[in-house]
């Protein structure tokens, strides 16, 4: 059995948002699977994105530049997947279900990208204090309060 990556404190705040980013692919999927309107997908998925996405982003993108700097290429990388998936969760296109499909199937590589690599470098590469500082940046927990839960079968 693969042992769990062991996460710096600092991280651990961002690592536990990283599960109600799966959470939400997970939310997707079941929608889907459950032949849910993709309006009702949709909403929750505008909502996910504005009370806790993008800020995450935010707080991610200014608390690791200090630490590996804008022209790190794994930075190059956490900078352009969060623009795509920002331009993905504005719905740019009136085809909610292809949109959906793809920031399910493109937040849950880039987790997995943050999670297993690039977290790793911040841990291998960050000073004590600059850890320090991440772990103030942290922003509130996530509350997810949405009431449909269009996720649920009897729903």
């Amino acid at each position: 059995m693969k042992q769990p990556i062991k996460r710096h404190p600092a991280l651990q705040p961002l690592s536990r948002d990283h599960h109600f980013g799966l959470l939400l692919c997970w939310k997707i999927r079941e929608g889907f699977r459950l032949k849910t309107e993709a309006k009702r997908i949709k909403d929750y998925a505008k909502w996910f994105w504005q009370e806790h996405l993008q800020s995450h982003f935010k707080e991610e993108e200014e608390a690791f530049s200090p630490i590996l700097g804008n022209e790190d290429p794994l930075m190059q990388q956490l900078y352009a997947e969060h623009n795509e998936l920002k331009t993905l969760f504005s719905f740019p296109d009136e085809n909610a279900e292809n949109t959906l499909a793809e920031i399910e199937e493109k937040l849950k590589a880039h987790i997995r990208f943050e999670e297993r690599i690039l977290f790793q470098k911040i841990q291998s590469e960050a000073t004590a204090e600059q850890l320090k500082k991440v772990e103030e940046h942290h922003e509130n927990d996530f509350e997810d309060n949405w009431k449909d839960e269009f996720w649920i079968q009897n729903n």
